[in-house]
């Protein structure tokens, strides 16, 4: 694979990839992100994904990236000057290795929904890790509000870990209506709530609800869910992270379904 070299910030390609690495409305309009690392690039081929372009730091080994453009031979590869790729980073060690790529659209599963809705999350690091847990777990839906953070940005799909590639994700979403019109059993974990999260049946179809880190859901998505719960916590905090909160209601799930199966 012939590599082309760029050294200058005027040079329309880079443009184009610093116009992802920061802009959800770009990465939207052109339904592209920017993969960050050799392991999320591993994930996006394994998925069944092809990049549209390799990038290379000029001072990373070519070597290491000689396996990944063997996968991918019809993608351009470029190597571009360490500041410039500093710029596209998502973080302040660069990996040295970039990929430009189409969003993946995973089919939907034919196992028993488990969902999860999440209501304003804002965090970009705690929305890829609430995909990647969903995705251990065997979700078949992720449901975003609008409010969310973009879940193909650099930064939520390094906390995702190449959730985004295998689990279907349904963005912009109204989620108190979606949660309304939920044939199944619609689950709100909130605080305060009388209802013991681990003393009700999830075995047939499920979604659960996780709102805003710091506000919660809201009234109306809250009120939408048929089940109101909390996950007791005999410990002496108020409260969970949303982002564990969403781990242990998925992993009792879990947990019932294999039950269930005997």
């Amino acid at each position: 694979m012939t590599e082309t070299p760029i050294s200058s910030r005027d040079n329309p390609l880079f443009k184009r990839l610093k116009k992802l690495s920061e802009s959800a409305r770009a990465r939207r309009e052109a339904q592209m992100t920017l993969l960050d690392g050799e392991h999320l690039l591993a994930a996006y081929l394994d998925a069944g994904g092809q990049p549209h372009t390799l990038v290379r730091a000029a001072s990373f080994d070519a070597a290491r990236l000689a396996p990944f453009a063997a996968r991918c031979s019809q993608a351009r590869a470029i190597v571009l000057a360490d500041a410039l790729f500093a710029e596209l980073a998502p973080v302040a060690t660069p990996t040295g290795v970039l990929a430009e790529a189409a969003w993946l659209a995973p089919a939907p599963s034919a196992a028993t929904p488990l969902a999860i809705a999440l209501e304003d999350i804002q965090d970009p690091g705690n929305l890829g890790s609430m995909l990647r847990t969903a995705a251990a777990a065997g979700a078949t839906l992720a449901v975003l509000s609008k409010g969310c953070h973009d879940p193909w940005s650099p930064k939520a799909l390094r906390g995702g870990q190449g959730a985004q590639f295998v689990l279907p994700m349904q963005m912009d979403a109204d989620v108190p209506a979606w949660l309304a019109a939920f044939a199944g059993q619609s689950v709100a974990l909130t605080l305060g709530e009388a209802r013991d999260f681990y003393a009700e049946d999830y075995a047939g179809p499920t979604v659960l609800a996780v709102g805003n880190e710091g506000a919660g859901l809201s009234a109306a998505a809250a009120q939408a869910a048929r089940l109101r719960v909390r996950i007791p916590m005999p410990g002496r905090v108020e409260s969970l992270n949303a982002s564990a909160a969403l781990a242990a209601a998925l992993f009792e799930v879990v947990r019932q379904r294999r039950m269930a199966r005997g």
